[in-house]
């Protein structure tokens, strides 16, 4: 199975604070890598790495083997492959539901905005959201807002789709229509990079589970290795930490 993604020793500062330290990942095709830690570990920062909102200070990143964290490598063409979905929906306010998804797919892909619609309405109907393509974002739920921010990054068909704490922004009623939709990409086989800190979700999906801890990858393994039987003690304290705050 050939690695879709590919970090070798990348590193990255803030002014003196090392945020990610000597990562390497490597993640193959049709897999879900989650990763895990808490707040300031380095996640979303390595999420921006990978889609090159942050540059990296040292180390190499690859899409596809192509090195794309070379200074002189065109952001947008590789953007082209990448679907990024934040915390905070991040939709046009003032485009309907339909407008939001295919603006990408016409302005920067160039489809038709037939084709570009056609497809749209399809993905709305996967999702269940037929009924919103003329409204606004505020007229839907957060849930609803997630929804369609995740079929926004869809809409490109992405080699690779980045997930930033999806559910964090969200009412704990609305964050399971969220993970369902991100279970059926993992059932279709979308090679996914995801920070969460819903570690039964994370348990669901994952092939693999990274724990961060001041940037570096301090435990990896499958769910079951890192989730529910962890050797490394910072690990074990987190998901002790997890647990007490009642969502394990």
């Amino acid at each position: 199975m050939s690695n879709v993604l590919e970090l070798v020793n990348v590193r990255k500062s803030f002014d003196t604070e090392l945020v990610l330290n000597n990562l390497s990942l490597s993640v193959p095709e049709h897999t879900a890598t989650v990763l895990i830690g808490a707040s300031g570990s380095g996640k979303s920062t390595l999420l921006r790495c990978i889609n090159l909102l942050e540059t990296i200070d040292d180390g190499q990143i690859f899409l596809d083997g192509q090195e794309i964290s070379d200074p002189l490598i065109n952001v947008d063409e590789i953007r082209r492959n990448l679907g990024m979905v934040f915390q905070s929906f991040n939709l046009f306010p003032h485009k309907t539901v339909l407008e939001n998804i295919t603006l990408s797919p016409i302005k920067v892909h160039g489809k038709s905005k037939d084709e570009a619609n056609t497809q749209a309405i399809a993905l709305l109907k996967r999702f269940d959201l037929s009924d919103k393509a003329d409204q606004y974002p505020d007229r839907l739920s957060g849930g609803q807002q997630q929804r369609v921010a995740i079929i926004r990054s869809l809409a490109v068909n992405p080699r690779l789709l980045l997930l930033d704490e999806v559910t964090s922004a969200l009412d704990p009623v609305l964050v399971n229509e969220v993970l369902s939709s991100v279970r059926d990409l993992k059932l279709d086989g979308m090679t996914m990079v995801l920070a969460t800190h819903e570690m039964g979700f994370a348990t669901q999906v994952a092939d693999e589970v990274c724990f961060l801890e001041s940037g570096s990858i301090v435990e990896r393994g499958t769910p079951e290795q890192v989730l529910k039987n962890p050797v490394n003690p910072k690990t074990q304290e987190f998901l002790k930490r997890v647990h007490q705050a009642g969502r394990l």
